[in-house]
């Protein structure tokens, strides 16, 4: 399996043709898996807001005084979520309108101009089908995109990226049904391939790179080339089945 990194120059703006600004930057071949960083998905999709427009709400400007942070910030964190998951220690953890549960519900402040925030996408699987759409349609190649972010994990230290939207590609690999070496029935295991896809992506595409998208080349992810097939949701757990609610 290769992975390699896709660099694009120029800073991404609202509206840019961001498949035309892929497949023109990369070789495309049948099977690829785009894997793309949230943050130029939300840039080209006008996610960004100046903080000076902001109005902070009482409730935001309470919580922001409690955990000295921006007000603004706070406001726009309490705007994009539907549930208060943790607030402890200066650290919010939310669950988005569209299901993600991460800290500050995704809001970012990081490798945008000054004075700005970035918000997550506001489905990131149609912005990925959207993109896979263009994309397949541009290159004439068959291929699937993830969208990734960086999320921390419970009960384990450092940040990954997991995938937030998917286009073209199974997101999880179940195995339930099959045997294992020593021919035993293997029946909960489910394996998130777009989530490690995702994680190998950011190795190459890293931070503070001006890479802000990769190829991965010879996975062994089914990749169908049809935008229907794979949705990031698949990978949220039910809150029904969540044992740290």
């Amino acid at each position: 399996m290769e992975v390699i990194p896709i660099c694009i120059g120029d800073e991404i703006r609202p509206s840019d043709d961001l498949a035309r600004l892929i497949v023109s930057s990369a070789d495309l071949l049948d099977g690829d898996v785009l894997v793309l960083a949230q943050k130029i998905v939300s840039k080209q999709e006008g996610r960004i807001v100046n903080l000076l427009s902001v109005k902070p709400t009482l409730l935001a400007e309470g919580i922001a005084s409690q955990y000295k942070k921006d007000p603004r910030i706070v406001h726009l964190v309490l705007s994009e979520s539907s549930r208060i998951v943790r607030m402890r220690d200066g650290i919010m953890i939310m669950r988005t309108k569209s299901g993600i549960v991460c800290a500050n519900a995704g809001v970012d402040e990081s490798n945008v101009e000054q004075g700005c925030a970035t918000l997550l996408p506001e489905d990131p699987d149609a912005s990925a089908r959207n993109l896979q759409s263009e994309v397949v349609r541009q290159s004439g190649r068959r291929v699937a995109v993830i969208i990734s972010d960086t999320l921390g994990r419970p009960l384990r230290m450092g940040q990954t990226d997991c995938a937030i939207g998917v286009a073209g590609l199974a997101p999880i690999m179940d195995y339930a049904g099959r045997t294992d070496s020593f021919g035993r029935p293997l029946r909960v295991t489910a394996i998130a391939v777009a989530d490690e896809l995702a994680s190998a992506a950011e190795l190459v595409m890293g931070k503070s790179r001006r890479c802000p998208a990769a190829i991965i080349r010879g996975c062994m992810g089914d990749v169908s080339g049809t935008a229907t097939c794979g949705d990031a949701r698949l990978l949220l757990r039910p809150q029904s089945e969540d044992l740290f609610a």
